[in-house]
């Protein structure tokens, strides 16, 4: 099912630019960093300690599941820099005691040595191998299980979310987001990990080695730590803007490409390539940025690193003269200031990956953390046969209100304070001007929104103690935008009964006058009919859409706009059809043309949200209402 709002809103946008997904505002200390879809608007130091964490627990709670992988993976990690660091003790002790023994005819020193190096070199590489296979399968394993929960979790978020949030930033989060992410899990953190122990190992046996030296690479080591944590709160901000930034792009880019038509017919191609060079200069501006921040941050890394190796060399070669500190002792100790000083270096690289996959982490834990506004019931009422008795008690709408919200100013109503009862099987149909609220009453009968007051009843239940999915079942509701998906006629056909046999799908087609147009395809009903239905006219995919209804078999079936693509032949052709398929159901027409609404059973007119005229449309035309006025209009535009 769709509500046709995808489209209209990709052909609207591309015509546009797109609105600022993470422009800061300035003033309160505290962030309100929950904006419309997930989206952060401002950026305060409060509202970094807010994503952070919450994009710590959402990695955690990734991990978890994968406990002693992870555990395992730490080992290996472990293990591995232990045989690396190790190995200039081996050189040291071959220098210092190997030569001086070997000199004297004993070679074991010596040989113990070159084979202590050797075995850990050989082990490390083991070690090594099997902690990039199994980190391997640990971030893909982690990586598909958030992009498994991300999309189940834009599935069940209300329309209203899909309505607010665009296709182009939710395939930003799916793809360019996720992929930053994969590349700090599969490199950047095997890196990390190796860097961190290897810093904290070898600070540890440079002071065994020797304390005076060890006070020197310590005393560096604290202007280090500063400016790390300056280059950390720099680059996090840059790539919070880089993120929201090649969001844009791709929302500019998805957009223009699914209203191409509106592109081309209105000649905006000039107009959305300044827009897209706009905001992809903001990106590479964003990005240019990060980098310089990560620039500095290694080239003041390895200057404090320079200085300290200058200051150790000219200290331990004045210890070597003066016979307090042993040649080996010194080689092995600016050996590991190398191996001290280059995870630094490596630290930056990893630096630059964490901050922009923790700004990318950000963005998916904040779509993650919404909430679908319509909720599944917590004492839900199942029904297996239903009639189809539809009552609305007292109910009002505007959108941007919430149900039960106290902190949000309620919306303009769109249908104030509205009553009506429609009686099993009974067919009424809607008219009205754009604006009445006809399209909004749709979206409340199959719950889509959920009311701000007032209720609505299936046979007597409230619509929210009912389960999505029984509703599903048994309300249908069919928009002007007939949705199709990739794949065959009949398993478009099947969307709501996937068990249905060929015999059944070939009965629904029949039924709407579909079968004979299907037979005519190079594959009939197995031809595939490509992206969006491309391959089928509005009006056969309309068709389309009717013989999946039909094939559901719902006891509330509602037709938004849904005759509005079929030119006049297959509107005469599909008349026939729909009356066998309102047949016995409770069914809400909303349509402008009139020759669907002479079908129905009952017709209100709407105007402000508000039923001005209630009655059988031979009743209403014998008035001089508006809905008289309205087909006197109709039957002139026939002649």
């Amino acid at each position: 099912m769709s509500t046709g709002t995808d489209t209209s809103k990709s052909e609207t946008n591309a015509l546009a630019p797109v609105a600022d997904e993470a422009a800061p505002r300035s003033g309160d200390a505290v962030a309100d960093w929950r904006g419309i879809a997930g989206e952060e608007k401002e950026v305060t130091v409060t509202g970094n300690r807010v994503l952070a964490g919450r994009s710590r627990r959402l990695l955690l709670d990734l991990i978890r599941p994968y406990r002693k992988l992870t555990a395992l993976v730490l080992v290996l990690v472990v293990l591995e820099n232990l045989l690396h660091v190790s190995s200039p003790l081996f050189i040291a002790h071959g220098i210092d005691a190997g030569i001086a023994q070997g000199a004297k005819g004993n070679w074991a020193p010596l040989i113990w040595s070159a084979g202590g190096y050797l075995a850990t070199s050989l082990v490390g590489g083991l070690t090594l191998f099997a902690f990039l296979r199994l980190s391997g399968k640990l971030s893909q394993s982690v990586l598909f299980d958030l992009r498994t929960r991300a999309f189940t979790h834009m599935q069940r978020l209300s329309v209203s979310f899909h309505e607010q949030y665009t296709s182009g930033k939710a395939v930003a989060r799916l793809t360019s987001d996720i992929e930053t992410l994969q590349q700090l899990l599969e490199s950047a953190l095997n890196q990390a990990l190796s860097a961190i122990l290897s810093v904290l190992t070898i600070a540890g046996i440079l002071i065994y080695l020797d304390q005076g030296l060890a006070v020197i690479v310590l005393v560096g080591f604290v202007p280090l730590l500063w400016v790390t944590r300056w280059a950390q709160r720099r680059q996090r901000a840059g790539y919070r803007r880089t993120r929201g930034a090649i969001a844009r792009v791709v929302v500019q880019f998805v957009e223009s490409m699914g209203g191409m038509r509106a592109v081309q017919t209105f000649r905006r191609e000039r107009r959305n390539e300044s827009v897209l060079a706009a905001e992809d200069e903001q990106y590479r501006a964003a990005t240019v940025m990060a980098m310089r921040g990560m620039g500095d941050y290694a080239g003041l890394t390895r200057l404090l690193g320079n200085l300290t190796k200058v200051l150790v060399i000219a200290v331990g070669a004045w210890q070597v003269i003066e016979g307090n500190l042993a040649v080996g002792v010194l080689a092995a100790y600016l050996l590991y200031l190398n191996e001290f000083y280059d995870p630094l270096d490596e630290l930056a690289q990893v630096f630059n990956a964490y901050q922009s996959a923790a700004a990318a982490l950000e963005k998916i834990s904040g779509v993650l953390e919404e909430e679908p506004e319509v909720q599944e019931p917590r004492d839900p009422v199942h029904r297996t046969e239903v009639q189809g008795a539809v009552r609305i008690e007292r109910v009002w709408f505007g959108y941007g209100s919430r149900s039960g919200s106290d902190t949000e100013e309620p919306a303009r109503p769109v249908l104030p304070e509205f009553d009506l009862d429609i009686p099993a099987g009974q067919v009424i149909a809607l008219v009205g001007a754009t604006g009445a609220g006809k399209s909004t009453l749709a979206k409340l009968l199959t719950r889509f929104y959920d009311p701000v007051g007032g209720a609505l009843y299936l046979d007597d239940v409230d619509l929210r103690r009912i389960t999505d999915a029984d509703l599903r079942r048994h309300v249908v509701m069919v928009t002007q935008e007939a949705y199709l998906f990739s794949g065959s006629v009949a398993d478009n056909i099947r969307l709501g009964r996937p068990e249905a046999t060929d015999a059944e799908v070939h009965a629904a087609a029949r039924a709407v006058g579909l079968y004979d147009f299907v037979r005519t395809l190079p594959e009939g009903f197995d031809t595939d009919v490509r992206k969006r239905g491309g391959r089928l006219s509005a009006g056969q995919r309309q068709l389309v859409a009717f013989a999946r209804v039909f094939l559901a078999d719902p006891a509330v079936l509602v037709l938004d706009e849904a005759t509005s693509s079929l030119d006049i032949p297959s509107e005469r052709l599909v008349q026939h059809a729909l009356e066998r398929l309102l047949h016995g159901r409770t069914a809400v027409i909303i349509a402008h043309r009139l020759s669907t609404v002479e079908i129905a059973d009952r017709v209100l007119v709407m105007e402000s949200g508000r039923i001005i005229e209630d009655g059988t449309p031979a009743d209403l035309i014998a008035t001089t209402g508006r809905f008289a006025s309205l087909h006197a209009a109709w039957r002139e535009s026939l002649v």
